[in-house]
């Protein structure tokens, strides 16, 4: 079994800290080369120029999405050229009325090399395998959906 990590820094730099009044910035280092700056949704007070949690997410499952598909098209031959998705996170009540990232939404476009055609049955068939097989996806447990663009 294989392990991750990541290292998040947050720090009450301006010392105020009350019911809705801090701050949720905070740093993501992913390694020595690699850092983001994150924080809240804007719908929750945050700043749109920080990553949030919920397009963390979102962005997890498409890149895990489009990594399994692309070994599965690999297998299979197709002369996938470009690959590209726009996901969408949906925040909502589960079923046990929390709230919640509810709903995940991608949309990923496949190009190939050639006019190389796939008709809708194959590729709804690489793409529910895709889901099935993706590490991310198998720890969600809410709804993932996908539109498909040839």
């Amino acid at each position: 079994m294989s392990s991750l990590s990541i290292e998040l820094i947050w720090e009450n730099i301006d010392n105020t800290f009350y019911p809705g009044k801090y701050s949720t910035e905070h740093k993501i280092i992913i390694n020595k080369s690699i850092s983001l700056m994150a924080g809240s949704a804007p719908a929750y007070g945050g700043k749109d120029i920080f990553l949030n949690p919920e397009q963390s997410l979102a962005a997890s499952l498409s890149s895990c999405h489009m990594m399994t598909f692309l070994a599965l098209a690999a297998k299979m031959k197709w002369p996938v050229v470009k690959y590209s998705d726009h996901a969408f996170a949906y925040l909502g009540k589960n079923s046990k009325g929390k709230m919640s990232v509810n709903k995940i939404e991608l949309n990923p476009l496949i190009l190939f090399k050639n006019n190389f055609e796939v008709n809708s049955e194959e590729m709804n068939k690489i793409q529910d395998r895709s889901h099935r097989y993706c590490f991310i996806a198998n720890a969600l447990s809410d709804e993932v959906e996908i539109k498909i663009n040839i």
